[in-house]
């Protein structure tokens, strides 16, 4: 019983794919338990004719009945098992790449996602021509709409997966790969680089999380604009010592877009793509030394900063909500 209970509770959790919170995840858990259930039938049918046969004195069958036993028993039914399995993959597969309704573009949701190395670069966008909201390593999408994922790289090859809402697909330089997917039911859930990338790719992850419609589009308008913390304390500090080169932060003069848009950071689940928990203190001890959290970070360490600068700058970057 207790293997049974451990084996179980390894089946739900925040990046499950047999816990599925969306519609192509139901599909492939669907799809997985149906295989599980095919082979098992195969194996036990298969074991149960190795110990019968062990077990019965080798007189009682004539050659001939062996060989139908054999043929019916060992080839005959996996092959029919194997064969329904595969009928149902092929039926079931189509499903599970499904593209939004083109008549719908006009307000459908676009998340463009672009893989850095190791970080995750989000844009939104409501229907074609809607303002472009910017975000990194967090993703926020509506509960019961389909949403389209426009998927590209900058460098390598990563790729893009949240187990709990469907399947992955890769992020190829060069390349532009579309993805949908429908969640059908709030939470928050977690999405991991699923390619290797280099020596941080265990450490690049995001948050997903999936929101009632109607809080989804309160704060889909609420990142499009700057944050009420911009003017705090701290903003000098961080655009004097030349971090507005790299970032953006809407309302100010930081306007760089080689690493993460940080307008809104203070609201976001996580920092360094889903390793440290969002706080002032580790926000201060990621901008002294990136590298020590995420070898292979190209951001540079700010340790020669005095704590008390550091502090400041980390307050200001939490308080942009």
């Amino acid at each position: 019983m207790l293997p049974s209970c451990l084996l179980a509770g390894g089946c739900t959790g925040i990046q499950s794919a047999l816990d599925p919170a969306g519609s192509e995840a139901s599909d492939v858990a669907t799809l997985f338990w149906v295989m599980a259930v095919g082979g098992a039938v195969i194996w036990a049918i298969v074991v149960g004719l190795l110990v019968y046969a062990s077990r019965t004195r080798r007189r009682i069958y004539s050659e001939l009945a062996a060989g139908r036993l054999i043929l019916l028993g060992g080839v005959a039914f996996p092959v029919t098992v194997l064969a329904f399995l595969l009928g149902y993959a092929f039926w079931t597969m189509p499903g599970l790449r499904p593209l939004p309704d083109p008549a719908a573009a006009s307000t459908a949701l676009r998340i463009e996602v672009t893989g850095e190395q190791f970080w995750w670069r989000v844009s939104y966008r409501r229907g074609e021509a809607g303002a472009l909201v910017a975000a990194a390593n967090e993703i926020r999408l509506p509960v019961g709409e389909r949403v389209e994922f426009v998927l590209e790289s900058s460098d390598v090859i990563h790729s893009f997966w949240i187990p709990s809402l469907g399947g992955k697909m890769d992020m190829i330089p060069g390349r532009t790969n579309r993805l949908s997917l429908q969640a059908t039911k709030a939470g928050v859930f977690r999405g991991p680089c699923a390619e290797y990338c280099g020596t941080s790719h265990a450490l690049m992850a995001f948050t997903a999380v999936a929101m009632p419609p109607a809080d989804f589009e309160v704060w889909l308008a609420q990142k499009a604009v700057p944050s009420s913390g911009v003017a705090a304390p701290g903003q000098a500090a961080f655009l004097g010592n030349g971090c507005g080169a790299c970032h953006t932060v809407l309302g100010t003069d930081a306007r760089g877009v080689i690493g993460p848009d940080l307008s809104h950071i203070g609201s976001r689940e996580t920092l360094g793509a889903g390793i440290l928990p969002n706080t002032e203190a580790t926000l201060a001890r990621f901008i002294a030394r990136p590298d020590a959290f995420k070898p292979g970070s190209k951001m540079p360490a700010y340790a020669m900063l005095p704590d008390e600068e550091l502090r400041s700058i980390a307050a200001w970057l939490k308080g942009l909500r």
